[in-house]
């Protein structure tokens, strides 16, 4: 008898045990789909602050204020508590600098200088004494130029030239002697479209056709033909919303305008 009700205790406990248990396939698809969302409004100088929630329910706080000289300084608050600034100013010519300090208290600076042609160059020094240089000029087709020398000294040149359409393409060479090239054309439809060819050789398109709403969807080929969409529309109040479709799953972005004219966004995201 004893024996008996210990295995029918056993029995009962490992049924309550199996139906408290989530089933594996909802478990499963649970782990799959993820949302983090964005939440916008408009302090009392204008300045636009954000809320962010991320897929683990922790929220960043981005706290905008504009300064008397009109510029926007930032203040983002992480779901620990911790803190990075962004302090802008104007400089002598006209140019924004800026100085941004990191959680842990680490300060990089941006210096901007405005050329004789009107172009605005940057150098950025980060918190390790490092300087990054980017230097504008326009090319003899009027189109913008740019060299940018990073902090160990390689150099990564764009070259943009425009098109009998109008269209500006674009090469960029690295400092390695790779080059990537973007060539750009104006579809039927007035969209435009544009070829991607990787410093390895590797071929990506990327087709876009306007919608009636005034939107563009897109399709992306990429070098092994992997296909990836987003089909965009408007919603009643303005704000566009879109599905982006890929090999690793699937987004959809769902957009508000808020009564100031700010906009919230959620964005749900489902693994394959």
């Amino acid at each position: 008898m004893i024996r008996r009700k210990r295995i029918s205790v056993a029995l009962a406990a490992l049924t309550l045990a199996v139906a408290a248990a989530p089933a594996p396939a909802a478990a499963k698809q649970g782990d799959k789909t993820k949302t983090h969302s964005v939440q916008r409004s408009k302090g009392a100088d204008g300045a636009v602050d954000a809320a962010r929630t991320g897929p683990k329910g922790g929220t960043t706080t981005v706290n905008r204020s504009k300064g008397a000289d009109g510029v926007t300084d930032t203040t983002v608050t992480g779901p620990k508590g911790k803190t990075a600034t962004t302090d802008r100013y104007r400089g002598a010519d006209g140019a924004v600098d800026a100085t941004h300090t990191g959680r842990k208290g680490r300060t990089a600076t941006v210096d901007r200088t405005r050329g004789a042609d009107g172009l605005t160059d940057k150098s950025v020094a980060g918190p390790n004494g490092r300087t990054a240089t980017a230097d504008r000029a326009y090319g003899a087709d009027g189109v913008v130029d740019k060299s940018v020398t990073g902090p160990r000294g390689g150099t990564t040149v764009v070259d943009r030239s425009r098109g009998s359409d109008g269209l500006v393409d674009k090469t960029v060479s690295g400092p390695r002697g790779g080059s990537a090239s973007t060539d750009r054309t104006r579809g039927a439809d007035g969209a435009v479209d544009s070829t991607v060819a990787g410093p390895k050789g590797g071929t990506t398109t990327v087709d876009r056709s306007a919608n009636a709403d005034g939107t563009t969807n897109a399709v992306r080929t990429g070098p092994q033909g992997q296909v990836s969409t987003a089909t965009r529309a408007k919603d009643a109040s303005g704000a566009v919303d879109a599905v982006r479709a890929g090999p690793g799953g699937t987004a959809v972005v769902d957009r508000t305008r808020n009564p100031d004219g700010t906009v919230n966004r959620t964005v749900t995201t489902t693994r394959n």
